[in-house]
């Protein structure tokens, strides 16, 4: 067998592989002999049928066999011959089959980049850190108790922040259109979770029947309503208002606080700010380090790749809606959409993968152990939730991947430099 690679657009390559004639004769005679033993033809003593009758009969049938039996096993013959990694199956190309000449075949396909990381000392990353104040504090306790309030009937006129219960049709151009209708929808006004013009429509009205106008965003995921204005036919039944949840020991049992009183529970309420912004902490600088990591790093990544990741991401993003790829038309979360931040994801499990070789990681049972350990704390059962984990393979091996990511963070940290950055807590919740 012989082999030569050619270099096509970016990743692209084209393999050409020529199988010697004394390899493919020897794989025909073998076929025509396994046949041979077996064969039944009108004229011929089982086994008795001369080579000659047999290759005229199954002779074409043969051929395609023996000629897809060298292929699949001299094309990973070639790839390791060169050296090559590649990303995507092969688009393979007969060049000739001729019999009483070698079988020659092409295969195209884009490969894996080879990546040299880059540690610059000159591009700094941002070392995030989170400021709470007292105004947070009182913000987060006032959507607390707004969170646990109930909702009552009213008998007046709806406003902003008001909870009202409607029926809805809406129609474009006199046709009804997917996702137009709903019976009995709790909808709190100001909420902007419909789209522009929907509920500044209703506010102000009494419980009725009337028509409202709205239009769909320019950047509506589904592109056949994108832009388009529509009309609403609405019931408004209920109008209701928020009774804000007392601060009370019925309150701190439901947020699961063993507290007695109005400044313990402020005190606990800080604690857990606290201890929820130093993972945001580590999140946002860890973000701010990769960032850095792709400036600095600049690489092609195959094509095939991206595609694949970008499915992956509209796929998740179908099933947060109750949707599947099978009943979603294509307007739906388009996959173009999705592309950019697919490539960036391909790039920094790339340049992830080449680090950890960079640094000579690795996460042995012990280190694992450990991991499991300090996630363990974050439970009531903490034996329990080990004891769980432990016959749970894909969950160990997402572990063993965080694992190896705090690691990771750990050495770039050394390796990197960094900048001091403070946000507000306010400033991070409004985002």
């Amino acid at each position: 067998m012989t082999s030569k690679l050619k270099k096509l657009k970016d990743l692209e390559r084209k393999l050409t592989v020529s199988v010697p004639v004394e390899e493919y004769d020897s794989k025909f005679k073998s076929k025509i002999n396994n046949i041979k033993g077996q064969a039944k033809l009108d004229g011929f003593r089982k086994g008795k049928v001369p080579n000659d009758v047999l290759e005229q009969r199954y002779g074409p049938s043969i051929h395609a066999d023996v000629v897809n039996e060298l292929i699949q096993k001299s094309y990973p013959e070639a790839l390791k011959e060169n050296n090559i990694r590649p990303a995507s199956a092969p688009e393979v190309a007969l060049e000739s089959e001729d019999p009483k000449k070698p079988i020659s075949y092409s295969a195209t396909f884009e490969i894996f980049p080879e990546i040299s990381p880059k540690l610059s000392s000159w591009t700094k990353y941002e070392n995030i850190s989170i400021s709470i104040e007292d105004e947070d504090i009182d913000l987060a306790i006032k959507d607390i108790v707004k969170r646990y309030g109930e909702w009552e009937d009213v008998t007046r006129k709806s406003q902003k922040d008001d909870q009202v219960i409607i029926d809805f049709t809406g129609m474009i151009n006199g046709e009804e259109f997917e996702g137009n209708s709903s019976v009995d929808f709790k909808l709190v006004l100001g909420s902007n979770s419909m789209i522009p013009g929907f509920e500044d429509s209703i506010v102000g009205k009494e419980p009725s029947e009337f028509k409202i106008t709205s239009k769909f965003p320019d950047d509506y995921f589904k592109k056949d309503l994108a832009g388009v204005e529509a009309e609403f036919n609405i019931n408004l039944k209920t109008v209701q208002e928020l009774k804000v949840a007392k601060v009370d020991e019925e309150l701190f049992s439901k947020l699961d606080m063993e507290v007695k009183d109005e400044d313990e529970f402020k005190e606990e309420i800080s604690n857990r700010m606290k201890k929820e912004v130093k993972t945001q902490e580590k999140d946002l600088t860890k973000e701010s380090m990769y960032e850095t990591l792709l400036k600095t790093n600049s690489f092609s990544v195959p094509k095939v790749t991206v595609k694949e990741q970008a499915d992956l991401m509209r796929k998740d993003a179908l099933m947060r809606i109750g949707h599947s790829e099978e009943n979603a038309g294509d307007d739906l979360f388009p996959v173009d959409s999705f592309m950019e931040n697919a490539e960036k994801r391909v790039k920094l499990d790339l340049l992830f993968a080449e680090l950890v070789n960079h640094f000579e990681l690795t996460v042995d049972k012990d280190k694992l152990d450990v991991f499991i350990d300090k996630e363990a704390t974050k439970y009531k059962d903490a034996d329990q939730f080990k004891q769980w984990i432990a016959g749970q393979p894909q969950q160990l091996e997402q572990f063993r991947m965080m694992a190896l990511e705090e690691q990771l963070v750990e050495n770039l940290e050394n390796a990197l430099k960094s900048k001091d950055k403070v946000i507000r807590f306010s400033e991070l919740a409004n985002k």
